[in-house]
């Protein structure tokens, strides 16, 4: 397919044609190239991992299921190498465009796909999320993106991060495709939930810059309104967001180099920069850090959950700004990591689904307001999203 935004992987060429019926045929789909389809080789973001890795000998199941539920796969979207950044920028297959703001980046790691939606080349594209990978990226980019409870999705097939943190999630441009997509893979939510109150994040919110506090702050008035709840503040972290932050760069990088320092350290591939600093501390991370970075999990865990009872929806922005310039200097792209992921972080380290809307627009680009609930509470926070948008849309 002709590819305008730099979206699609240029080592393959696909088309899989969806089932002739279900509640997605007639749909496309791109998929994350960290996702297998049978015959095909992972490429992973990387030109040595595509060089040192044979074609797949099977199709993920989350893949399939889109498949038998009938959306075509077009392509395979770049990612950052080994899905092991934030910005989208990849040092060998370029930054694809961010259509809502072409001037910045389209946020990683699940950059291709969010590119591909909200540049109108499919309906719906896969992505994963460790850190933020499809919450930023569609905060970025203007559209809807969520990261499933962990575990919810089975990761068969997947090129593996920091297996504790993975997740499945994926992109659209409206709430409504959104929980079409959900009742696909994710079966049913454990019990039926209501929304009865919403938290708006005072910590999180302290994260964001100033324009984009004032942009979101009274679209968390009107998504309480739409519910019927009332809003309430509360501060998630005793000890700060950052120290949060600090506890999970230890974990991911502990399990990405226990996921791939052995490839690694055989083959000696070229890394672009930041990525190639990241790994090469994980390599140092020691045990001693782990041990106390999996104490504070824990707790935070335990803190999150007693924030986060049934029918309570946590809202915070989905980053900090608007994004990046695409020639903003490696400094200010860590300071922009940093802060993101100490926003990001707490539903990654409690399993969270977390949803990224549409909502704002800052300093020239998208800035998206997210909305996490319990564990298990996919559904509920899709059908709450899509309840949200239709008022919102009423109201135009």
């Amino acid at each position: 397919m002709k590819d305008q935004l730099g979206a699609f992987c240029r080592h393959t060429d696909i088309r899989i044609p969806g089932a002739p019926s279900g509640p997605l045929a007639g749909l496309t789909v791109a998929v994350k190239d960290i996702f297998d389809i049978a015959g095909v080789v992972t490429g992973c973001g990387n030109p040595d991992w595509l060089r040192t890795h044979p074609p797949a000998s099977a199709t993920a199941s989350a893949v399939q299921r889109l498949i038998d539920a009938g959306a075509t796969v077009v392509g395979k979207t770049i990612t950052e190498e080994l899905a092991y950044s934030l910005t989208g920028a990849n040092f060998h297959y370029g930054t694809p465009l961010n259509a809502a703001a072409p001037d910045r980046v389209p946020g990683g790691s699940s950059s291709g796909s969010a590119s591909a939606v909200a540049g109108g080349a499919v309906d719906l594209a896969l992505g994963s999320d460790t850190g933020g990978s499809v919450r930023v990226p569609a905060s970025f980019c203007g559209i809807y993106g969520i990261r499933t409870t962990h575990g919810r999705i089975p990761l068969d097939h997947t090129m593996p991060l920091a297996p504790s943190f993975d997740t499945i999630g994926w992109f659209a441009r409206d709430a409504v495709l959104m929980r079409r997509v959900g009742d696909v893979l994710l079966g049913s939510d454990r019990r039926p939930q209501r929304a009865t109150r919403m938290l708006l994040a005072e910590d999180a919110f302290e994260l964001a810059e100033p324009a984009t506090r004032a942009e979101l702050e009274p679209q968390v008035a009107s998504a309480a309104a739409a519910l019927g709840v009332p809003v309430e503040r509360v501060r998630l972290s005793p000890e700060g967001l950052d120290n949060w932050y600090g506890h999970f760069r230890v974990l991911q990088a502990r399990e990405a180099w226990q996921s791939h320092g052995a490839w690694i350290e055989r083959v000696n591939p070229s890394f672009g920069p930041g990525v190639r600093e990241r790994f090469a501390w994980a390599k140092t991370v020691s045990d001693d850090m782990v041990a106390t970075a999996s104490a504070a999990r824990k707790r935070i865990t335990e803190r999150m959950q007693s924030v986060l009872g049934e029918g309570t929806i946590l809202v915070m922005p989905a980053a900090p700004d608007a994004a990046p310039r695409k020639d903003a200097s490696a400094e200010t792209l860590e300071t922009y990591r940093v802060r993101t992921l100490s926003m990001t972080c707490p539903a990654g380290h409690a399993g969270l689904p977390q949803v990224s809307l549409p909502f704002g627009r800052v300093a020239g680009g998208p800035v998206g307001l997210s909305l996490a609930a319990i564990r298990g509470g996919d559904l509920h926070l899709l059908g709450v999203v899509e309840r949200i948008a239709a008022a919102k849309a009423s109201q135009r």
